[in-house]
């Protein structure tokens, strides 16, 4: 699937046949991008802190020392890569750590995921119940924390490194615009690409999709 190979860097979004028309002026690659976040993570070891707050402030230190070309591409990769895991089964894994997941505690749940570095968000396109393996994750089973991986602040650390780059609060946003103006015309992905919706509440149908996380989260099954 075309979001499997975007982790990789080996497929062409519309920014790219955007920057095929107009010249290739890239300031920062997919390579880069987790190479930014993994620094970012590093000593965290997977906690990203209150609202992702910890792996938050880090991302925002290290894109301020880029470029705000290199920080408005960063913003464009995040997107995809959020984007690529607005998916049921992922929805589902979140419903289970979260202990049910609105709309917006999944974006949160999406940028957390980000936020673990580029094999667990790999992991998590391949088989979001890959999950049960991350230690964070099995800890917050332990502990009955529903907050594990929802990272709020992860969400806006482009717009705020920009800000500190330019010292305009309203640049980044201006700039994302004018941006996404230049792609007007290529088609986003479709709500098809979500896969098979499922019912979250129903506990016999999330083991069966989801059997490794139902058994750290879910109340064991009657007999």
């Amino acid at each position: 699937m075309p979001e499997q190979l975007l982790a990789t860097g080996a497929w062409v979004d519309k920014h790219e046949l955007c920057r095929s028309a107009v010249g290739d002026s890239r300031a920062m690659n997919v390579d880069e991008f987790w190479a930014v976040v993994k620094s970012a993570g590093a000593g965290l070891d997977g906690r990203t802190g209150d609202d992702g707050e910890a792996v938050a402030a880090a991302l925002v230190t290290r894109l301020a020392a880029t470029s705000p070309e290199g920080i408005l591409e960063f913003q464009e990769l995040f997107d995809q890569l959020h984007g690529a895991l607005y998916r049921w089964d992922v929805w589902a894994a979140a419903y289970l750590i979260g202990g049910g997941c609105s709309d917006d505690s999944f974006m949160d749940f999406r940028a957390g995921v980000i936020a673990l570095g580029r094999e667990w968000y790999e992991r998590v396109l391949a088989s979001p119940d890959g999950l049960a393996d991350h230690p964070v994750v099995r800890q917050a089973a332990a502990e009955e924390d529903d907050g594990a991986l929802f990272a709020e602040s992860v969400n806006y650390v482009a717009s705020e490194a920009y800000e500190q780059v330019t010292g305009d609060d309203h640049a980044f946003y201006e700039a994302m615009k004018a941006r996404q103006q230049v792609a007007v015309g290529i088609d986003e992905a479709s709500e098809s690409d979500m896969g098979e919706d499922f019912d979250f509440d129903d506990d016999d149908e999330m083991r069966r999709r989801l059997p490794r996380l139902a058994e750290l989260f879910l109340d064991p099954a009657e007999d």
